[in-house]
């Protein structure tokens, strides 16, 4: 899906107002979901990371960064998706071996690389295979919304530079739900990038607000321009950090977020890298949709999160799921 402009415009005009009775559709179906649903509370401890809006706030990489940080520490660490993209309705651990992003996502790929990685269409179905497995922490990517699992942290990702967007529920907006009802279940909000919107302003003074940025993990840009594709939530998050990087960038291309690149789609891009005499680079979640034979000449920008206070981080991990979870 490629957000719509007017999610990000102001209030989203009369677009958004035409919208608004759906709008309120989905929040009484949301509403409805949460009244008749019963946690299941895992043996082990839960931390989902998810997000308010629809799109890439970040979550990926911060359930990645807790996942190392918990790994490191001897934690038993499972990731647990959806698979937003994938076919495979699970739950099933993922085997980058066997599986693709066809059929299990690109962020179950990259969970995948650091910790077992189970993918489930109905998460408490994959959390109790997870914990039968021997997970002895389970980390959720995405799932906030979702009322099935108990959550002993639940941490709410906020994309500095897009805030909340226009304000309004999906569709007329990117709101998954009213930011108050999340504010009300978070215990944690953790903010990546510069707050241009003033939206931490709305959080109250209970929940502790932790910063971060994405930084590339390479030392130097290469040493010719660039031309920068990207099927993600937000394209032009992956543009800025490529070009606070260094990286000469000779034209970017924008896709919608998961798109499934096809042999039009490579060709194209490597022309326009001809025609400008640069290289192509892309997300590691683009790299995961390209087959391995597509992926020759194609650079993949790796990036990791910089913590602002890791001691806060450190103390939240330990406050919430006690001996171990800190140094």
């Amino acid at each position: 899906m490629r957000q719509p402009a007017f999610w990000s415009q102001g209030k989203g005009g009369w677009r958004a107002r035409l919208l608004t009775p759906a709008a309120w559709i989905y929040r009484c179906g949301a509403g409805l979901r949460n009244a008749v649903t019963t946690a299941w509370t895992a043996p082990v401890p839960v931390i989902c990371v998810g997000n308010v809006t629809a799109g890439g706030a970040g979550k990926t990489p911060l359930a990645l960064d807790l996942g190392r940080r918990l790994a490191a520490r001897g934690r038993r660490v499972h990731f647990l998706s959806r698979g937003y993209g994938g076919t495979v309705a699970g739950p099933v651990q993922v085997d980058p071996d066997r599986h693709g992003a066809a059929a299990v996502g690109d962020e179950p790929l990259l969970l995948a690389a650091v910790a077992p990685t189970w993918v489930a269409a109905e998460r408490t179905a994959g959390a109790r295979e997870a914990a039968a497995s021997g997970a002895g922490i389970i980390i959720m990517d995405d799932g906030f919304q979702n009322p099935g699992i108990a959550k002993d942290l639940a941490v709410l990702v906020i994309d500095g530079g897009f805030g909340l967007g226009n304000g309004n529920l999906i569709p007329a907006g990117p709101l998954r739900e009213p930011l108050a009802a999340a504010l009300g279940r978070a215990d944690a909000v953790v903010c990546i990038g510069d707050d241009r919107t003033g939206m931490l302003a709305a959080v109250p003074d209970r929940l502790p607000v932790l910063k971060a940025r994405i930084v590339p993990t390479e030392a130097t840009a290469p040493d010719r321009p660039v031309v920068a594709f990207a099927g993600i939530g937000r394209p032009e998050k992956f543009f800025e950090t490529l070009g606070a990087a260094g990286h000469e960038i000779a034209e970017t291309v924008s896709f919608a977020d998961h798109h499934p690149f096809g042999d039009a789609d490579l060709a194209a891009l490597h022309a326009r890298a001809d025609a400008h005499d640069a290289g192509l680079i892309t997300t590691e979640k683009d790299l995961m949709r390209l087959a391995p034979a597509a992926r020759t000449g194609i650079t993949a920008l790796t990036i990791t999160l910089q913590w602002e206070d890791e001691a806060a981080l450190d103390g939240l991990l330990e406050s919430h799921l006690g001996h171990g979870a800190a140094p």
